[in-house]
């Protein structure tokens, strides 16, 4: 979904490209372009709107720098507000439990699998943990190998209980074996949710 969106909010950046400063015109094209990207991806109409004229306000009140084109400038002011709409400062994972329990949740098809197997690696290579990547998608057809291919090509161990249709007894079989193996991170891969 956020690879979706990015190629959505390039296109709409691409427009500013080749001109020589910010009008209202070229800005007010962008931000279309902008807002269309953000309802396709389910953000809130009214949001939407919101972000996109507090973008207007600061793109038209900017003066480009000599050292910037409009479009970098309007990707930058983008950015930012982007960040701030998504809670400003970023946050770091609790990892205090033991273990430490990360639950993905989400669309259909919006990522969880392979973003799960993407954390364990980091967890394990850059913050010295011990995870365990834990099958509880039991409604999609492969995903329990899905995360078996991943967890063996990061080097991660994969609990699953091929069979149990139960999430709620697989995490908590899960649970009890990290404990038993030394594992301080759990994420439990689950099943997706339709946009509907």
């Amino acid at each position: 979904m956020f690879n979706n969106l990015s190629e959505k909010l390039d296109k709409a950046l691409h427009v500013l490209k080749g001109h020589g400063s910010i009008t209202e015109v070229n800005v007010a094209e962008t931000l279309k372009e902008v807002r269309r990207a953000l309802l396709d991806a389910d953000v809130n109409f009214k949001i939407a709107k919101d972000f996109t004229n507090k973008v207007k306000e600061k793109a038209l009140g900017q003066d480009v720098l000599t050292t910037l084109q409009p479009g970098q400038l309007m990707v930058k002011i983008v950015k930012d507000e982007l960040t701030e709409l998504m809670g400003g400062d970023a946050e770091g994972l609790n990892l205090s439990g033991t273990p430490s329990i990360i639950l993905m949740s989400g669309l259909q098809g919006s990522g969880k699998t392979t973003f799960s197997g993407k954390l364990a690696n980091y967890l394990k290579n850059k913050k010295t943990k011990k995870p365990l990547l834990v099958a509880c998608d039991v409604y999609r057809p492969a995903a329990i190998d899905q995360l078996h291919i991943v967890g063996e090509q990061i080097g991660v161990e994969v609990f699953s209980d091929k069979g149990n249709n139960d999430p709620v007894a697989i995490s908590k079989a899960a649970l009890a074996h990290a404990k038993a193996n030394g594992h301080n991170v759990v994420i439990i891969d689950t099943a997706g949710r339709l946009a509907v």
